[in-house]
């Protein structure tokens, strides 16, 4: 099965959107380290 030109872009947006799901669930992970840690003190 060749893979065509749509499919290579197809899956650099799948990997670009995954990239940046993940780049969001880790800044929310440390905002709330931050928050729990930071706020008692």
């Amino acid at each position: 099965m060749p893979i065509t030109d749509q499919h290579r872009r197809k899956r650099g947006r799948n990997l670009a959107l995954a990239g940046v799901l993940v780049a969001l669930v880790i800044l929310f992970y440390f905002m709330t380290l931050a928050r729990m840690g930071g706020g008692g003190s």
